[in-house]
């Protein structure tokens, strides 16, 4: 039996620094553990044809961490993006990058818009990464979009509707997410996607993202598959749906 498969997974990428002191490291040996099963799950889901992966690499919250850990954090982004990059736009994967981009330093900028200027025509499967990203934060900010353009447009506002708050998220021409997966134990949303994950099914793990394998992926899916979706309505209706 064929088992549904989402078409859009979100990870909340989280147990780096527990995966650590665990092993009585240091943080940052766990945030630089966490690139192994960063780049296999991006393989994992190419494999399995999931069409977009958002993966959440830095929250709004997280500029509230000692400094000293951000600058690594940082770092670790910016050398992984450059030494990755080649090998994902080889592979057809489109890199997005959703967050409050004013935040991040020039150089972290000018290489994101590199990679998705070097990736922009390929159609294998959308990776969005959310770095500086608060669900939050982007509601507002569409909101403030639309409160901006029925300022210079009377017939604008009343026209409003979810396919139009929608366009101007972040994550405009994405679809919603499926299937949201969080790592490390812990159960709540960390202010991601909020608007994006309205109706998808939540997986959580105690799996901490450094030890996180194809396994467990996997685990996930199963246990996606085996949801019904029912979007409000009953089990009868989506029976006769099916008829």
């Amino acid at each position: 039996m064929n088992r549904a498969v989402p078409s859009h997974i979100a990870i909340i990428m989280d147990g780096n620094g527990r995966w650590a002191k665990q092993r009585s490291l240091p943080r940052k040996s766990g945030h630089k553990a966490g690139i192994n099963p960063t780049r296999d799950v991006i393989k994992f889901c190419m494999k399995r044809k999931i069409k977009t992966l958002t993966l959440f690499i830095f929250s709004t919250e997280n500029w509230s961490r000692p400094m000293d850990e951000i600058n690594w954090i940082m770092e670790l982004f910016l050398s992984t993006l450059k030494s990755e990059i080649d090998e994902l736009h080889k592979q057809g994967v489109r890199l997005r990058f959703i967050g409050d981009m004013s935040s991040l330093n020039e150089q972290i900028k000018m290489s994101i818009s590199n990679a998705e200027k070097l990736t922009v025509n390929n159609n294998n499967m959308n990776l969005v990464l959310a770095i500086s990203y608060g669900g939050r934060q982007d509601i507002l900010s569409a909101s403030k979009k639309i409160i901006k353009k029925s300022k210079s447009d009377d017939t604008f506002f009343p026209e409003i509707s979810e396919d139009i708050f929608e366009s101007e998220l972040m994550t405009t021409l994405l679809p919603n997410v499926d299937l949201l997966i969080r790592t490390g134990g812990e159960k709540r949303v960390s202010n991601f996607l909020l608007w994006q994950i309205a109706y998808a099914e939540i997986y959580f793990t105690d799996i901490l993202w450094p030890s996180f394998t194809e396994k467990d992926l996997d685990e996930a899916l199963i246990f996606y598959s085996n949801r019904e979706r029912r979007f409000g309505k009953i089990s009868k209706q989506l029976e006769e749906r099916d008829c």
